[in-house]
């Protein structure tokens, strides 16, 4: 059977799906499209004709290029098809968006046939992905006399790819569809247990939010064409969790606009709203697609005569509604004046939305195409040595004369590129910073893999330090799906230069390790920027940056990032930790009493968290670093004592070494150069010349928050709050509760201990409570079933070393076996310790869940509703977040234990301790 019949059967299966045909980006099935086309009697031609204008890849894909060439061929005249002029041709070439079709459009262009030059230069002129080797040749051919080539390079060089393109309306029309009560966490938009299929994007938009809004989604579009759909969370954040690109795309899709009639699938322009506005990570997605984020402010705090918030009987501020925004409601979004209409009556200010820079982002139909822009302005300029002529929004540059900077304003200045030479800029600044280390997931990385190619970008940017490909996300199950689509991740990305954690030729074994723990290994300077395709990349090294995978694309691509510089919130802490509560305990008090000093307002939305540690390793401050994504802020920055920072170097280097050890480095040597930046960071320090990073003594920071270790008497635990009747209130993180609030008589399911939030001293308590109890009560029997799933392989080898394994291994009735992986999600759990294989588990619940209904006491990052546990008819699943003794004790009992039961358990236990630095943490 031909390739070409094995699709037309695909698509025949697809339409049982409700789906189109898959588009296409391998290069046989579309040699055997091109062969039938070419065939003028083939009873496939005119579906093959189809296939071929509508349904391919653009960018690097091997149809990509396949495509581009043909197309070549046509017009030249090499290849006659009725159908497909050579003026067709040359449109079809731009809009593939770079690779294979740029450097045919130059082979063209720069060719000999003069008319068909002038042609394939101005779609050139229309075309803003060129890498070196593309620029490399205009320059040459410039250089030589071609005079195609300067009238390419004075187009490029007045940005005229940008200045032709409409002006954005000044009026949008929208229609209201509340897409949730409450935050909206992103695995609404795009759930976790359908990551699988995210690189499919309409079997994908299948799963956005439910098959009911899509079909209330789809009524308003049609019964408004003239309108966008905008995706509102009413009384919350949308977007919380994550920055989810597969989100975004779902959202675009069923609301957007088509980017190009010859590229299916891939819309933009979506527009999403939220009472609360948008969560900073999930915004930054809104600007890859060109898309709009609203603050609606249509709900706010009821305010007495004295101006101070009226509480209800729970103590909690009443809110009331400013103006409604219900579903089917027709607004007007006025780009001009900034403003939000009913009819002619304006609702609220929406300029944060229509910045000089995200008004370019719309226009452009996306932030790459100004980035690229911008660079290939810049080459254009120097090449012609011209003054650059201002053509984009200049960058906002705040410089406060006396005023000190943060950590992060800091960080910013050492990395910032193209701005005003010996200026210092503060928070608020437009900056763009090279990136030092770039992470990505396996879960988006087939996303990433497809933007990089629609980039055309084929090679790793010599500017980045370091980047790793992950397996966590996928490491619990091997099923088909994984098989599918992970070793060509694994492949494709290992090609491009990153590190992958498994090997596309077999030799080094599978590291399937959380990828969030790789990257803090990895960064080996505290001075270094992060991104990450995932919202816990919260490095404790360093300011991290999670995005979503378009962003870690052109990290990838470029060593570039464009951002403001955030305003910091500082966190220190005062008293003392008591000799039974574990750090874990200290990070949900750090948010509770935050929310407490600030009457109900969360100041590390949107914001930096600045915080003191000092005196804890990075492998221990991570567990504060991580949770910064589930308090909503943009990113944090752990403060750090010299000795502590060297101490976390060298743990560092060890590890990156065993990665060497095991095969992973690549042929530029990447880890290697990787230690090499550590060591020379250690010796700055030891020195004196370059000590540890810290803030100015006249900073300026949004807030400043002081946590009280004396008031954390017992285990804070993070409550997802299910049957809080107002809605709203539901799965934020923000209901924090002491031990005592259970009264010892909570019913537990299960207990999960894992996750980025886990280290090995985590795996280390567990084993000494198993120890204590046997000994307490002669035997270790467990009521409820524990999941534990080490974050890394290393952190399992160290605990071989020390004994800590075969602790764990004596107790447990399932230990994970990587010669024969588990092929099937588990779907039923016994009352006994299971040893998973390290990555991300139940934390994740793309692979496996705990059983619909269940209470699960965990140490992981989320409580969102139904990621870890589903709900059931009769009850809802709830996933209670808590230090590692409190879950190992929830499942020993089969409840939450009480206060007595816990102090008497952790009685000799070796907790995460965290005692405030003594010495003031600023320069």
């Amino acid at each position: 059977m031909s390739i070409y019949k094995d699709y037309i059967q695909e698509i025949e299966e697809r339409k049982s799906q409700g789906l189109h045909p898959k588009p296409i980006d391998g290069a046989e099935l579309l040699s055997e499209i091109i062969a039938q086309i070419k065939d003028l009697d083939n009873e496939h031609r005119e579906d093959s004709l189809k296939f071929f204008i509508y349904n391919i890849v653009p960018g690097t894909t091997p149809a990509a290029n396949l495509k581009a060439n043909f197309l070549k061929e046509i017009v030249l005249g090499q290849s006659v098809v009725a159908e497909i002029t050579p003026v067709f041709a040359l449109e079809l070439l731009s809009h593939m968006k770079g690779g294979t079709s740029i450097s045919v459009l130059l082979d063209l262009a720069l060719g000999d046939g003069v008319a068909i030059a002038k042609d394939a230069a101005e779609v050139l002129k229309t075309q803003v992905f060129l890498y070196e080797v593309d620029t490399d040749r205009l320059e040459a051919a410039f250089k030589s006399g071609n005079g195609i080539a300067a009238a390419i390079l004075e187009s490029y060089a007045k940005a005229e790819f940008f200045t032709k393109l409409p002006e954005i309306a000044e009026e949008i029309k929208v229609i209201t569809f509340i897409a949730g009560e409450g935050d909206i966490s992103t695995d609404l938009l795009s759930p976790g247990n359908q990551a699988h299929s995210r690189s499919d994007r309409e079997l994908h938009g299948k799963c956005l939010i439910s098959p009911e809004a899509q079909v209330q989604i789809k009524a308003l579009s049609e019964a408004n064409p003239d309108k966008s759909v905008m995706l509102i969370a009413e009384k919350g954040t949308m977007g919380v969790g994550s920055s989810r690109m597969s989100g975004v795309n779902n959202v675009a899709l069923w609301t957007g606009k088509q980017a190009s009639p010859y590229v299916p699938f891939v819309n933009f322009a979506p527009i999403v709203a939220g009472t609360n506005g948008i969560s900073p990570i999930f915004l930054t997605t809104v600007d890859v697609t060109g898309g709009i984020g609203l603050d609606l402010k249509n709900w706010v705090k009821k305010l007495d005569n004295n101006g101070n918030p009226v509480r209800n009987e729970s103590g909690d501020p009443i809110i009331e509604e400013v103006y409604s925004v219900a579903t089917g409601t027709v607004l007007t979004i006025n780009t001009k004046s900034k403003k939000l209409y009913n009819g002619d009556k304006e609702l609220i200010d929406i300029s944060k939305a229509f910045t000089p820079q995200k008004i370019e982002f719309i226009k452009a139909g996306g932030s790459y195409a100004i980035v690229f822009g911008k660079k290939l302005q810049t080459f254009a300029s120097k090449t012609l040595g011209i003054d650059i002529v201002p053509v984009y929004a200049p960058s906002k540059e705040v410089s406060i004369e006396g005023q000190g900077l943060t950590a992060v304003e800091k960080i910013f200045n050492k990395n910032a590129v193209g701005t005003t030479p010996g200026k210092v800029l503060h928070a608020g600044s437009d900056v763009r910073v090279t990136v030092n280390i770039v992470g990505s997931q396996d879960t988006t990385g087939l996303m990433t893999s497809q933007e990089l190619e629609s980039m055309a970008a084929t090679v790793i940017s010599p500017i980045v330090d370091g980047a790793y490909q992950s397996g966590c996300h996928t490491a619990s199950v091997w099923d088909n799906k994984s098989k599918a689509n992970i070793p060509r991740l694994m492949k494709f990305m290992n090609d491009f230069g990153l590190i992958t954690a498994r090997d596309p030729k077999g030799v080094y074994h599978a590291m399937t390790d959380v990828i969030h723990k790789v990257l803090n290994d990895i960064t080996v300077n505290e001075w270094a920027i992060i991104i990450g395709g995932d919202s816990h990349t919260r490095m404790s090294k360093g300011v991290a940056f999670g995005a979503d995978s378009g962003t870690v694309a052109l990290a990838l691509a470029t060593g570039e990032a464009s951002m403001p510089i955030p305003e910091s919130v500082k966190v220190t802490f005062k008293g003392e930790m008591k000799s039974y509560m574990d750090f874990r305990d200290v990070v949900h008090a750090t948010q509770s009493q935050m929310l407490k000093q600030f009457g109900g307002e969360n100041v590390f939305q949107g914001k930096i968290i600045e915080v003191h540690l000092g005196t804890l390793t990075a492998d221990q401050a991570f567990t504060f670093t991580d949770w910064t994504a589930e308090m909503k802020a943009k990113a944090s920055i752990c403060i750090s004592e010299d000795a502590t920072l060297i101490e976390s170097l060298e743990i560092a280097k060890s590890r990156i070494q065993i990665m060497i050890d095991k095969g992973m480095d690549n042929h530029i040597q990447v880890l290697k150069g990787l230690i090499t930046i550590a060591e020379n960071r250690i010796a700055e320090i030891k020195s004196g010349v370059k000590p540890a990073l810290t803030p100015d003594a006249n900073a300026k920071y949004y807030a400043e928050v002081v946590v009280d270790l004396d008031l954390i008497a017992e285990p804070m635990i993070a409550d997802p709050d299910v049957n809080n009747p107002d809605v709203s209130k539901r799965y934020t993180h923000d209901t924090i509760r002491p031990l005592s609030f259970y009264g010892g008589v909570k019913k537990v399911d299960l207990g999960f201990i894992g996750s980025c939030m886990v280290h090995k001293g985590d795996m280390k308590i567990l084993a000494q409570m198993l120890k204590n109890i046997e000994i307490q009560k002669g035997k270790v029997e467990f009521l409820a079933p524990l999941v534990v799933a080490p974050p890394t392989y290393n952190i399992v080898d160290e605990l071989k070393a020390e004994g800590d394994w075969a602790v764990l291994q004596k107790y447990s009735g399932f230990e994970f076996d990587d010669t024969i992986p588990k092929a099937a999600a588990r779907t039923e759990y016994k009352n006994m310790l299971y040893l998973e294989r390290p990555g991300c588990n139940l934390c994740m619940g793309n692979q496996e869940k705990a059983a619909k209904g269940d209470t699960v006491m965990a140490t992981s990052t989320r409580l969102f509703q139904g990621r870890v546990v589903e709900d059931t008819e009769g009850k809802k699943g709830e996933s209670l977040l808590s230090s590692t003794p409190v879950v190992v004790l929830s499942t020993v009992l089969g409840r939450t234990p009480t206060i007595e039961e816990y102090k008497t358990a952790v009685v000799g236990i070796d907790l995460t301790k965290f005692a405030p630095s003594h010495k003031l943490l600023v320069k």
